[in-house]
């Protein structure tokens, strides 16, 4: 699996010698990975850096959101919300402190604006939302830390 989080390209031949297996024990612990959704999806992580070269920068922004009522309907309906949201690429409930932390992509300052008129102005029960715009990415990875005997 760890080798997997840092390269998902590798063919199995390449995997089965980097971990010391044969090539058909690889391909069946792999297939079992992703039978028991421990691989939920594999993706492409675009540079941003580069893509901002060819398209312009955009703005990457951490926003956090307080909501009036926090029961279960309340907590759901605004997770349905935000995940149907292209601008939003992750979103975490989190406590203490706001209900939720989004981190949100937009073009530019008017597509943030637009994107904050649909999804939080427009939502009654959003009673506070406070964003932090970024302005370098030091650090971007999707690698969780596995024990060693993974």
């Amino acid at each position: 699996m760890a080798r997997l989080q840092v390269d998902a390209t590798l063919n199995n031949q390449m995997l089965a010698e980097l971990v010391h297996v044969s090539p058909p024990t690889c391909l069946r612990r792999v297939k079992r990975l992703r039978d028991v959704g421990l691989i939920e999806r594999e993706i492409a992580v675009l540079c941003a850096d580069t893509l901002a070269q060819v398209i312009g920068h955009g703005l990457t922004a951490v926003v956090e959101i307080t909501l009036d009522r926090q029961d279960q309907g309340a907590l759901e309906a605004f997770e349905q919300r935000v995940a149907h949201e292209d601008a939003v690429q992750q979103c975490y409930r989190v406590s203490p402190g706001p209900d939720f932390c989004l981190v949100v992509h937009a073009a530019d300052m008017p597509d943030y604006l637009a994107l904050t008129q649909r999804l939080f102005t427009a939502d009654a029960n959003v009673r506070n939302v406070k964003t932090f715009f970024s302005i370098k990415r030091s650090k971007f990875g999707a690698r969780l830390p596995l024990p060693t005997a993974i």
